[in-house]
């Protein structure tokens, strides 16, 4: 396997990052800016920013067809940044949130997005021609807590959301001159806005931190702070699962997982490093890491001097500086983004983190 490509940024903190349809734009939320960079060989180089917000940029999402960027902040605003020859022009969303919006994503088909906030609800924004500008509908009932994630299925009307109520939710977000009338799938068929087609609450009551739909639609993926990631396998509209499987596991929590065609799952979080889990059905595992690391103490076959090495020890105390993490990322990895696809499969995937980095792997 290939040595994954490491861009350290800068030494703050991403909270989210995106890429362009052609890879040649990537867009990262740092701080209370959005800031964007072209690649120039193999690095990339700051050549925007976008300011519009006045407070922590919170998430962020790039459309791949029409090259639209929406971001959304603690400033409880949404903004729709268009590509146009002079540079991004935002236009302001009608959120209707009094609490800060936490997370946004496009719908697979580009008319609508799904912004998720501390208000406990989903807002559902669509373009509304005559008027000229971005309105909301709210998906509220049963959402008791903040929106902490969110992930569109493959038909751009069903939405699962993650909460810190300790629930992974599937909503209809049909909304009536916007949306074509959905296929039935196993999650539901008649679909009116704020259909709930599953709820499913973590065995710990512990926050979901991330949901994501199989390419297919027809399983959900959610992980949870009690380190575990569950597998639904819907059945029919309004009957239990076929399958509800639950791999709890020995890590730090993760913090995002996405899907690798049908049967694999990549997840990345408190540990630093990416892993995958490989099954079906019939039950999930831990299959190992997406890192190849050295073993600790190979690189320093440099014999230390007598000498020196009391000196390191009369100074800090210890021999050796083991400050710096065997993993790529020097701290939690907060977000997981498919790079390069072919159908369902992930060829590379792109992590970013609070260290600053932004490495993109071969799977």
């Amino acid at each position: 396997m290939s040595a994954p490509e490491v861009h350290h940024l800068f030494h703050n903190p991403i909270a989210d990052h995106s890429f362009s349809a052609d890879r040649q734009t990537l867009a990262i939320a740092r701080d209370t800016t959005v800031e964007l960079y072209g690649r120039v060989g193999n690095s990339f180089k700051l050549k925007d920013e976008l300011k519009g917000h006045d407070k922590t940029v919170t998430s962020i999402d790039i459309a791949p067809n029409s090259g639209r960027i929406v971001t959304c902040s603690q400033d409880r605003n949404a903004l729709v940044w268009e590509p146009t020859p002079q540079g991004y022009k935002p236009t302001l969303v009608l959120l209707r949130i009094n609490r800060a919006a936490t997370f946004v994503r496009w719908s697979p088909n580009e008319t609508k997005f799904a912004v998720g906030s501390g208000d406990r609800l989903i807002a559902i924004c669509y373009f509304e021609e005559e008027n000229d500008w971005w309105v909301s509908k709210h998906l509220k009932k049963p959402i008791r807590s903040t929106i902490t994630t969110v992930a569109w299925h493959p038909n751009s009307v069903l939405l699962a959301a993650g909460s810190t109520d300790a629930h992974a939710r599937v909503l209809s977000s049909f909304i009536k001159g916007v949306d074509a009338r959905p296929e039935p799938t196993a999650w539901g068929e008649r679909l009116p806005f704020n259909t709930i087609c599953g709820e499913y609450l973590n065995n710990s009551a512990g926050w979901i931190h991330s949901v994501a739909f199989s390419p297919s639609g027809d399983a959900l993926a959610f992980a949870a702070h009690d380190s575990s990631i569950t597998v639904v396998y819907p059945s029919a509209p309004e009957q239990p699962p076929r399958a509800v499987v639950t791999i709890n596991t020995q890590l730090l929590p993760f913090m995002s997982i996405i899907w690798n065609g049908e049967a694999e799952i990549i997840a990345a979080g408190y540990d630093c490093e990416a892993f995958r889990f490989k099954g079906g059905l019939n039950g999930w595992q831990l299959s190992g890491t997406i890192e190849a690391k050295s073993r600790p103490g190979l690189g320093d076959a440099r014999e230390e001097s007598a000498l020196n090495m009391f000196k390191q020890m009369d100074l800090k105390g210890k021999v050796k500086d083991d400050t710096q993490l065997k993993t790529v990322h020097q701290n939690t990895v907060t977000m997981l983004r498919p790079y390069e696809t072919s159908g369902d499969v992930v060829a590379k995937f792109s992590s970013s983190g609070v260290d600053g980095r932004l490495v993109i792997w071969n799977v």
